[in-house]
């Protein structure tokens, strides 16, 4: 099994493997690591999924461009299986993707496209097994005139996204981190994912949530200006 690369992360890599972080993760929503960690870098809300039921894991081959494509395809040919594209559009108009370099991605075993900018063939987007993301959508396509940098840190969706660092997107947004970070933070998730099935069921057979917080002592505890952190009891 193929380890994190060595620019995601400083200091020696030590955690579990990244096949066992994608499949755990596979399992997960990206509602629950936020919750272990509401500091984890969130990509723009903007930037939003074609297809609503696939889940985006993998690590970074980044690239930037700005109503071109050649660096598009320059990117999409040195990818390695298991990446996932992230082109930082640079506020340009034009599509930077669309069916033919997604088809290529799938192809090639690639974990997704995330492109803040535009992308075209949204219908046919829409029936591939590969996710792709993207801010906007225009059927006029960039240029192929200007090769500019890839596999460099980009800043995409107001975040910075440096080659080898991990993506986890769902419909709630994507999630950039490190492959150690979230290694650490899965297990707590885990945690909460099954907390919250418990909560769930125990709702359907007909408790109420407020009941299952400690609601009352926090909210006293707040108006009393006093620390406090609402939490389940159950």
């Amino acid at each position: 099994m193929g380890r994190v690369r060595e620019n995601s992360y400083k200091g020696r890599w030590k955690s579990m493997e990244l096949d066992e972080i994608k499949t755990r993760l596979a399992s997960l929503e990206t509602s629950c690591l936020c919750d272990a960690d509401k500091s984890l870098p969130v990509l723009d809300p903007g930037i939003r999924p074609i297809r609503e039921d696939l889940k985006l894991i993998g690590t970074a081959y980044t690239a930037t461009c700005r109503n071109d494509f050649l660096t598009v395809i320059h990117a999409l040919g040195e990818a390695e299986p298991g990446d996932v594209l992230v082109v930082d559009g640079k506020g340009g108009r034009l599509a930077l993707a669309g069916e033919l370099f997604a088809t290529e991605a799938a192809r090639k075993g690639l974990g997704g496209i995330v492109v803040d900018g535009a992308v075209r063939d949204v219908e046919t987007l829409r029936k591939l097994p590969i996710p792709v993301y993207a801010r906007s959508f225009c059927p006029v396509s960039g240029m192929t005139s200007r090769l500019f940098e890839s596999s460099i840190p980009v800043n995409c969706g107001g975040i910075t996204v440096n080659p080898g660092d991990m993506l986890f997107g769902d419909q709630d947004g994507i999630i950039v981190s490190t492959a150690e970070r979230l290694s650490e933070l899965i297990p707590v998730a885990e945690g909460i994912l099954q907390k919250e099935s418990e909560v769930l069921d125990r709702m359907a057979g007909g408790e109420s949530l407020i009941n299952m917080f400690n609601f009352e002592e926090h909210l006293e505890n707040v108006q009393a200006g006093e620390t406090s952190t609402l939490k389940f009891i159950v």
